[in-house]
């Protein structure tokens, strides 16, 4: 193991996340009573130019209306991006009006670490300027070519970031790939178009102790084909989903969930391991396979996974 160490910045449970379009106050009351551990309020793609100044309104009120980690969910805002004139508006309205209650802001299309810093720098001052107690931390879209070329970079940025998510549809426009289909598989391409690039940005998070999360998908008829996505995901190193649609929570949360099985089976590692180690051992065998010290800390992996879970039920 290398000395230099980059620990978990911010341990969420982030298995569903919700997009929600803030122009619409009776879809923001429905997310705040639903499944989803992340609710996200759009101010974004899903409004249109004439609706931005009244969805920021919107999701203001339901910031401060709603008390959403009661309801055992983290809430963030989608904001604009930082090459329109809606994005300062949004941080300083926010902030200043509902600093203490959002827990994170999602900042789209990020192509250079200096576009968080910008964000950064505005939440630092308007924090202190009012004396909010409560620290606003930011998640970043990575879906443009030039957010993907700088990845690395971007996932090095300290202070607030705590997440990157992968933003299929935008990236996909970027790339210039000949495809209209969001997140599901290209029958033109020979195995998973996105595998590439979803790889790069979890490496990215897990070398640097963000947490790395998959964007949307965009066939809400087709439950299969989302699952199949979310596995795809998981295997890669993925914590947690887009859901576009309410139907698609539940999948998240399912695919994202350690069976039962394997939460046992990740108490057993632990515990063979410890026999192993008491004997002076190194290593064990449990059910016909070897295990060692790498096991344990996939095995660990599930276990924190279930424990979030867990107290989330609670």
């Amino acid at each position: 193991m290398s000395h230099t160490l980059y620990p978990l910045r911010k341990q969420r449970l982030q298995r569903s996340e919700l997009a929600v379009p803030s122009s619409n106050p009776a879809m923001i009351d429905k997310a705040a009573e639903g499944p989803a551990d992340y609710v996200f309020l759009d101010l974004e793609d899903a409004v249109a130019p004439p609706e931005k100044e009244q969805a920021r309104k919107n999701c203001i009120q339901a910031l401060n209306d709603i008390d959403w980690a009661a309801k055992g969910k983290t809430v963030s805002v989608r904001i604009n991006g930082l090459d329109t004139h809606y994005m300062y508006r949004d941080v300083v309205d926010i902030m200043e009006q509902a600093g203490d209650r959002v827990h994170t802001l999602l900042v789209p299309k990020v192509g250079v670490p200096a576009d968080l810093y910008m964000v950064e720098a505005m939440v630092n001052q308007i924090e202190q300027g009012r004396g909010l107690k409560t620290r606003v931390m930011l998640e970043a879209l990575i879906e443009t070519a030039l957010g993907m070329a700088n990845v690395e970079a971007i996932a090095q940025f300290g202070g607030r970031l705590e997440a990157l998510h992968f933003g299929v549809a935008d990236y996909a426009a970027s790339m210039r790939s000949r495809t209209t289909n969001i997140g599901g598989l290209n029958p033109h391409y020979p195995g998973d178009q996105w595998h590439a690039a979803i790889s790069r940005m979890v490496i990215a998070c897990r070398a640097y102790g963000l947490r790395a999360i998959d964007g949307p998908f965009g066939d809400f008829s087709d439950p299969e084909g989302y699952k199949e996505g979310a596995r795809r995901a998981a295997a890669l190193g993925c914590e947690g989903k887009w859901a576009i649609h309410p139907s698609q929570i539940a999948l998240a949360n399912e695919v994202f969930s350690p069976p039962e099985a394997e939460v046992n089976r990740a108490h057993r590692i632990i515990a063979e391991l410890k026999k192993a180690e008491a004997e002076g051992r190194g290593a064990a065998s449990l059910d016909g396979k070897m295990i060692d010290a790498a096991s344990e800390k996939m095995a660990r992996n599930v276990l924190v996974q279930a424990e979030a879970i867990a107290a989330k039920a609670a």
